[in-house]
């Protein structure tokens, strides 16, 4: 590994009386940087859905094409962030996270220089690499940094990032393309110009770990041990683990693990099924135009803040750090908000039924990557999330984007819709296999196995 992604080692430990005002100082640049971020990634990952309609009337490319491409991203995307994890884990996060953003900048600026579908499905495929060293390092940070019984609400704070970024993605485009008439400069490139300035900042303020930079672990400031934590080893606890034993002893072991990664599997394919194809959609089965169909884009992302924060706050404050009834809960409704996006003609109501899948969704989304860090040691974070996050993607993005643009080719966009409901349940049920399960439960039930 290049030494500059090596982790930084612990430090002199800070003045008692200097810790805490410390800690806090800390604590809020980590959060600001792995928010601003990762919302930047987004700027260059789901613009994409905006270049689509453009991808057909300037292209002519078929809806199959488009599918094609989009599901270079979720292939990569799936084994970069399971691998990239891996080594994330064992990674300064402060330059792995900035890395990843540059790189995915690079691509997008040559994404607006091809027209070729082989190209743009093998550019995908680059950019899903890079986009795979953003959740692993931002999970590493917050599970250093965050403590077990804070950590679903601070998560579900930092989740809404993917929101902010897709969101913001609507105006930055719509101004550009409408003062400069040029789609790639809104789409592309002033995005991947944004996304290197954001670079600089995480590499600016981030750090690694707390004791990287003088201060306690994150249990001991806190005073929120597991339940299985040894305080008099509290030395060997924070050793690093090696790659064998990150993957072999806390995840591929782990059937909690398993369960919520294939239960990601659905919860994605809703989730992009949706969030991709809806300035399409809409303008082919429901008579939208180009500027009118950004906008139910920007409602699902922006109404996914406060019910994403809302979610997490559940999780944590009633439930008790059980993640899988909030989730079952979610997905009910989700199926409930698809039946309506599918079948009516009112512009209220498609509007409000995209705001509720996006309010909804984005729940289950932050909620499993909770659980992938709440089930395994901090030091295996970034491997637990990359590995729910290879099911993900490997299963739900890549059909979200392939199997969705064959069936409305062959099918129509009912069928499609239908698919995405009875994707739902499938969440539903693998999710059920968790519903008792909070970070002491599954530790004691490993311990018992």
């Amino acid at each position: 590994m290049l030494k500059m992604f090596a982790p930084p080692p612990p430090i002199s430990r800070l003045p008692k009386k200097d810790i805490d005002g410390t800690y806090k100082k800390f604590r809020l640049k980590q959060f600001i940087s792995i928010y601003a971020g990762y919302a930047a990634y987004y700027l260059v990952r789901k613009n994409m859905s905006l270049a689509y309609p453009y991808f057909k009337s300037e292209y002519g490319f078929t809806t199959a094409d488009i599918g094609f491409i989009g599901s270079g991203l979720g292939i990569a995307y799936g084994l970069s962030k399971f691998i990239m994890g891996n080594f994330s884990d064992r990674s300064n996060a402060r330059y792995f996270l900035a890395t990843g953003l540059v790189l995915s900048a690079i691509v997008n600026v040559m994404f607006g220089l091809t027209q070729s579908v082989g190209m743009l499905f093998v550019l995908m495929l680059l950019n899903g690499w890079f986009q795979g060293m953003g959740w692993p390092p931002c999970g590493r940070i917050m599970a250093h940094w965050y403590s077990n019984k804070e950590r679903g609400s601070v998560m579900a704070v930092w989740n809404t990032a993917h929101n902010v970024g897709a969101a913001l993605i609507v105006p930055i485009a719509t101004v550009l393309i409408n003062s400069f008439s040029c789609w790639k400069l809104g789409i592309f490139y002033a995005p991947a110009f944004l996304c290197v300035s954001m670079a600089a900042m995480i590499l600016l303020f981030a750090r690694d770990t707390p004791q990287s930079v003088g201060l306690p672990p994150i249990e001991e400031y806190k005073n929120d041990y597991p339940e299985d934590f040894d305080k008099s080893q509290a030395e060997n606890n924070e050793r690093e683990l090696s790659a064998k034993e990150i993957l072999f002893n806390h995840v591929l072991n782990n059937k909690y693990v398993w369960f919520i990664a294939l239960a990601n599997i659905f919860v994605y394919l809703v989730r992009y099924g949706v969030m991709d194809w809806i300035p399409l959609y809409l303008q082919e089965v429901k008579g939208y135009s180009h500027e009118s169909a950004r906008l139910p884009f920007f409602l699902f992302e922006t109404a996914a803040i406060p019910g994403t924060i809302f979610i997490g706050w559940l999780s944590d404050k009633v439930f008790k750090g059980r993640r899988a009834p909030v989730g079952i809960i979610c997905m009910i409704g989700v199926v409930g908000a698809l039946f309506v996006y599918s079948t009516s003609d009112s512009t209220l109501l498609i509007n409000v039924s995209v705001s509720l899948i996006g309010a909804l969704i984005y729940g289950p989304v932050m909620l499993i990557g909770v659980a992938a860090i709440d089930f395994v040691p901090k030091k295996a974070a970034g491997t637990s999330a990359g590995f729910t996050g290879l099911f993900g993607y490997l299963g739900g993005s890549v059909l979200s984007s392939f199997a969705i643009g064959k069936i409305v080719d062959v099918y129509g966009w009912g069928a499609a819709l239908n698919f995405m409901m009875v994707a739902s349940v499938l969440a539903i049920f693998f999710l059920s296999f968790t519903w008792n399960s909070d970070t002491d439960s599954v530790r004691n039930s490993k311990k018992s196995a």
